[in-house]
């Protein structure tokens, strides 16, 4: 069975975390690969292989992935023992570490129920390319971090270890902010009762209070726009800053409107992470400021990013996108064009329900992440309404 692209997203996956150690298939069989003790000297390291005689399928994979984590824990407790480790009869590695294995066995059943569950939820099959990426990224990293936690400190799935595994992100982070998404559909799955205080512990969803003077003007947008050298990024550059869209939606969306006397409005294809969705351009005359009617035939003006999402996934298609920005030392992300976008919808009073939908999530998410300026516009539309029958 090849395991190859399962393999590349675990991988990519576990990268993104700091960690160092790696899946790898050989034939028919799974091993750990990364720095590891030397046998005769364990204080220092090098790049070593640990065969765990796991079969190369579905759930040989699952098992390495979980062994994998017991191992970086070991590391980093500095509790990692060659002689610790050895195969079983039938060529199995197996930990002889002091363990509780009750409660990693049943914590590992839950998890394994609550993944399977997220998978046959009849809404996530619409797009399984979206759902695997949302997985991967918004889900997975938060549950080893949880897995973690509880075999160092020997804690069952309950409050205690939601809490905990909450507490060990920043305050008012992204990464709190997701993780606290991702353990309240662990407890919603596992009917567990979260803590009276846990939204306020999470900080809430999207923008930072920091970064609400933080947005780029338009004059920032254009200007920004101006240091691309690439004519393929400065396009994609325009897309999301003209549609606010993701940054892997830029590659995945239908762009024929944008030809000559097409309507331009552009559809987001149902392989992305929310599905599919219209956009409209706001600003409108930003299409021929960025030309991007020369999207109108096809993709090949974008940027050769690998779209196949038998090789790749949403987020490391997105991940390039970033990537290449800081490589141009512009002085915003990509995100920070999406939500300029959408404060920009509400400056014109476009109704939230619209721009929602347009952005591809939830009313309630929009109006929780763009509180302040909604409020704001708000507000002014009652003053004005207000002078103005003064003033009849």
């Amino acid at each position: 069975m090849d395991l190859s692209v399962d393999l590349a997203r675990i991988n990519a996956s576990l990268a993104a975390e700091g960690i160092r150690l790696r899946l790898e298939q050989r034939g028919r069989k799974l091993n750990l690969r990364g720095p590891l003790p030397c046998r005769q000297t364990p204080h220092t390291t090098r790049t070593q292989r640990l065969s765990l005689g796991l079969p190369a399928d579905a759930q040989g994979l699952r098992e390495a992935e979980r062994t994998l984590q017991l191992v970086d824990l070991q590391l980093r407790r500095q509790q990692f023992r060659w002689d610790q480790w050895a195969t079983d009869a039938n060529g199995i590695a197996s930990s002889n570490a002091a363990a509780t294995p009750g409660l990693e066995h049943q914590l590992e059943h839950q998890l394994e129920q609550f993944e399977q569950a997220f998978f046959q939820d009849p809404r996530r099959r619409r797009s399984a390319a979206g759902s695997r990426s949302t997985w991967t990224a918004a889900y997975r990293p938060y549950l080893r971090r949880l897995r973690s936690l509880a075999s160092e400190h020997n804690l069952p799935l309950g409050t205690e270890l939601l809490r905990l595994t909450l507490e060990s992100y920043g305050e008012g982070s992204r990464s709190r902010q997701q993780c606290a998404t991702a353990l309240q559909a662990l407890a919603v799955h596992a009917d567990l009762a979260l803590p009276e205080d846990w939204r306020a512990q999470a900080g809430g969803y999207g923008l930072h209070r920091a970064r609400f003077r933080q947005l780029p003007s338009d004059a920032d947008i254009l200007e920004a726009f101006l240091l691309i050298p690439n004519r393929s990024w400065r396009l994609a550059f325009g897309l999301m800053a003209t549609f606010g869209l993701r940054n892997h939606e830029v590659f995945f969306s239908d762009l024929s409107s944008l030809r000559a006397g097409g309507d331009r409005v552009i559809r987001v294809l149902p392989t992305t992470k929310t599905g599919e969705h219209q956009v409209w351009p706001f600003h409108p005359d930003w299409v021929e400021r960025f030309d991007l009617h020369h999207l109108g035939d096809g993709h090949e003006a974008l940027p050769p990013v690998c779209t196949d999402l038998r090789r790749t996934t949403l987020q490391q298609v997105g991940r390039r996108v970033a990537e290449q920005f800081r490589r141009y030392g512009l002085p915003l992300t990509p995100y920070d064009l999406r939500h300029a976008w959408a404060v920009r919808t509400i400056h014109i009073g476009l109704p939230d329900t619209v721009a929602a939908r347009m952005m591809g999530h939830s009313v309630a998410i929009h109006t929780r992440t763009y509180h302040h300026w909604i409020t704001r516009r708000d507000q002014q539309q009652a003053v004005d309404a207000a002078l103005a029958r003064l003033k009849a």
